[in-house]
């Protein structure tokens, strides 16, 4: 059975996160904009999930005031569907909460709906639409949120 970890991104995870971005993003953020996040945004908090001492994804939000903003959550192709995405929410939800979030918020395209699928099952809900969010793709966000972390 594989053993499966969830911890605070590091610098020294960059590669590995860099895989699973361009991997699961046809628009792949960069190792600067990663770097940014981690080193100097004090409202980031990024976490990463490790199977057999291996990063397999990670996820990132933002909390600004008491409202936790989901950034990114990606995992490999390979290891979608396994529950490692209802695993790593869950704990960016608990680390939200931790740090006095009382609510949390992410976009979605409506074409991914393992996504938003996994986002209805935790309790999130669709509230909006932010046309032409992902104007790279052609498609509109839906904007979804968890009222009560």
């Amino acid at each position: 059975m594989a053993e499966i970890g969830i911890r605070q991104m590091q610098e020294s995870d960059l590669d590995a996160v860099l895989v699973v971005e361009n991997r699961a993003f046809t628009t792949p953020w960069s190792r600067a904009a990663f770097e940014e996040e981690i080193t100097s945004n004090d409202l980031a908090h990024y976490l990463v999930v490790v199977e057999d001492g291996k990063l397999v994804g990670y996820g990132g939000f933002w909390l600004v005031l008491d409202e936790a903003h989901v950034t990114n959550i990606a995992l490999l192709p390979e290891h979608q569907g396994a529950g490692y995405g209802s695993l790593l929410l869950e704990h960016m939800i608990l680390t939200a909460k931790m740090l006095g979030a009382v609510s949390m918020t992410l976009e979605v395209r409506p074409s991914n709906v393992p996504a938003r699928k996994l986002y209805s099952r935790r309790g999130f809900v669709e509230r909006g639409l932010r046309p032409n969010y992902y104007a790279e793709l052609g498609e509109d966000a839906l904007i979804m949120w968890l009222d009560k972390l």
